[in-house]
């Protein structure tokens, strides 16, 4: 069809016959003149548009899967992330928590010990192999941090600050070779010196080699003159083995450490010392033993009877059984061939026999007596 002026005038006069059917239309609503018509078309037309809509609604789908792909994929992106981020939340309010604990007991001991501490956090730890057993913590000298400090856990002795840096430091553990403590055993107030011996207990040579030690007995530190490196009565650990003392001046002992230095995180480090010594009494209180439990034996005598001791009255139960408390006969049954004259005591041999006095008879006289008397 070309475009010429009649074409124009045409495709203007539907237009106006559309526009003016569609207000009829809205004008009248339910009764609408053009009701009947649609209905009309909507039988014709409706069978075609649904087999249309049936071919074409899959080929619609594919195209609009695949336009909103990448706005799918952003939003399976940012799920998961939320998601990494509360696991990381979860995990970390799991890691404040544990935290906390060590934090609540440091404070602790630091209260019994009447230490000034500020805390600190392990961020490196140092070779094990050939090298010294230090750590780095995450706190230095713009933080009032001096060589020389006595560093502790909730636990006890931790080490001591050898090098500082502006905002980190580094730690010599007590179990390090080259690691040196004077040491004072509990209520006894024996003294002696640790040293380190990596992952085995700590050498404890003590200078009363006659003081008896034994297994469980506690060590606490020194201290040192000025507080420095060590500010006294910080627990050390427990002795676990003691060596014979074979007469020498010194005896060594072996102290299993309380720190557990593979597992470190938080420490503190003691920036003011106790204006006392605490002496033992940072130790935490020994468990009590349970008391003893007393036990009751009861032991069945098979000879006794059923009846608990019921007897006729002449040492024999009912049904003539012996009562087990009737007492033993002496002489045994009587034996008719026996010779009444003679009698038997209780050990068997015979006894002298006893002869009738004639009546009217005085008794038998000791000699010397007076017969008129």
């Amino acid at each position: 069809m070309r475009d010429t002026r009649e074409s124009r005038l045409l495709l203007v006069l539907l237009i106006a016959i559309a526009f003016a059917l569609i207000t009829v239309d809205i004008r009248g609503g339910e009764d609408s003149p053009l009701d009947g018509a649609r209905q009309a078309a909507a039988t014709v037309f409706g069978p075609v548009q649904n087999g249309v809509a049936t071919a074409v609604d899959p080929v619609g789908n594919a195209i609009s899967a695949v336009r909103d792909s990448d706005e799918r994929h952003d939003r399976i992106s940012v799920l998961e992330r939320e998601n990494a981020e509360l696991k990381a939340r979860l995990g970390s309010d799991d890691r404040n928590r544990s935290r906390a604990r060590e934090l609540d007991s440091i404070l602790r001991t630091a209260g019994s010990g009447q230490y000034g501490i500020k805390g600190a956090q392990v961020i490196a730890i140092g070779a094990a192999q050939g090298f010294s057993w230090t750590v780095t913590i995450d706190i230095g000298s713009r933080d009032g941090i001096r060589r020389d400090m006595t560093v502790l856990n909730g636990d006890g002795l931790v080490g001591r600050v050898t090098t500082v840096g502006p905002h980190t430091s580094t730690v010599l553990l007590a179990i390090d070779p080259d690691f040196a403590v004077g040491t004072r055993l509990e209520k006894s107030d024996e003294l002696g010196f640790a040293n380190g011996q990596g992952d085995r207990p700590l050498s404890v040579q003590l200078l009363n080699g006659k003081h008896k030690v034994k297994k469980g007995d506690r060590v606490v530190t020194f201290g040192s003159h000025g507080d420095k490196p060590f500010v006294p009565g910080v627990p050390i650990g427990e002795v676990v083995r003691v060596d014979p003392s074979g007469g020498d001046l010194t005896r060594t002992i072996y102290v299993e450490p309380y720190a557990g230095f593979s597992k470190l995180d938080i420490v503190g480090v003691v920036v003011q010392a106790p204006r006392t010594d605490p002496r033992d009494t940072v130790l935490p209180p020994k468990p009590r033993k349970p008391a003893p439990i007393p036990t009751v034996t009861v032991t069945v005598d098979p000879g006794a009877t059923a009846q608990d001791g019921a007897t006729d009255g002449t040492g024999t139960d009912p049904q003539g059984g012996r009562s087990p408390l009737a007492p033993a006969a002496t002489g045994g049954p009587a034996d008719p061939d026996a010779d009444p004259d003679t009698a038997r005591d209780p050990a068997g041999s015979p006894a002298p026999a006893l002869t009738p006095e004639p009546a009217g008879s005085a008794p038998p006289t000791a000699p010397g007596d007076d017969p008129n008397t």
